[in-house]
């Protein structure tokens, strides 16, 4: 029995080659694939893969708030977190608004495989060096304290900053968030703000060390 899959990442060139390693598995079967957060609920609705692949990071609405949306609608389909950040913040939402498995895309190819097979059987998965009990406890601290920088942020604002941290421009976030110039620079204003930073250089290290900071193990 073949497992669907429905590959949202708006790299290319990577989702080809998720597609070519899980066909490669045999029982896997790649239905679709989609470069852009807005079209994954629709895609899923039509396409009621068994599972899904999500990236964060995406243009559209954003990877966070598609996931937030297909628990809100009830979807069925088993959902796989493909990032690049091992942000505890960044896991704890995933694992928080419905997904399954939390894979890091700097981890060994065998991992998402893993995952998805995981989840399949209603387990949940954390690749290394990711872990339940650092997001437990992660999630303790956070319930004990008062609200951080992290929290008072939307969900924009926090793909923004991420973006900013990868060195894009704000009309290159502009075009990959499907946003106009001019809202990038109003969230960059609030970020500013809520983060009480004072320059460019100090959003980009506020990005770094709060998107890329490992988990603790």
């Amino acid at each position: 029995m073949s497992l669907s899959v429905l590959l949202a990442e708006d790299h290319p060139v990577v989702r080809e080659g998720l597609r070519a390693m899980l066909e490669a598995e045999g029982d896997f079967q790649v239905v679709g694939q989609t470069g852009n957060s807005s079209e994954v609920c629709p895609m899923v609705e039509r396409l009621r893969p068994d599972v899904l692949v999500l990236d964060l990071v995406m243009p559209g609405i954003g990877g966070l708030s598609a996931l937030r949306e297909l628990t809100r609608r009830g979807a069925d389909t088993r959902v796989v977190v493909l990032s690049m950040y091992a942000n505890e913040a960044y896991v704890l939402d995933a694992l928080q608004n419905g997904a399954g498995a939390y894979v890091l895309k700097q981890s060994e190819a065998g991992e998402l495989i893993r995952g998805i097979r995981e989840v399949c059987q209603g387990r949940r998965y954390l690749s290394p060096p990711l872990s339940q009990h650092a997001v437990d406890a992660y999630a303790h601290r956070a319930k004990g304290q008062a609200p951080s920088d992290d929290a008072a942020l939307t969900v924009r604002e926090r793909e923004v900053l991420t973006l900013v941290g990868q060195g894009y421009t704000s009309a290159q976030i502009a075009e990959r968030l499907f946003i106009s110039v001019r809202t990038v620079e109003s969230h960059r204003s609030n970020l500013m703000k809520k983060l009480g930073l004072h320059s460019q250089a100090e959003m980009v290290r506020a990005a770094l060390r709060r998107e890329l900071g490992p988990l603790n193990p």
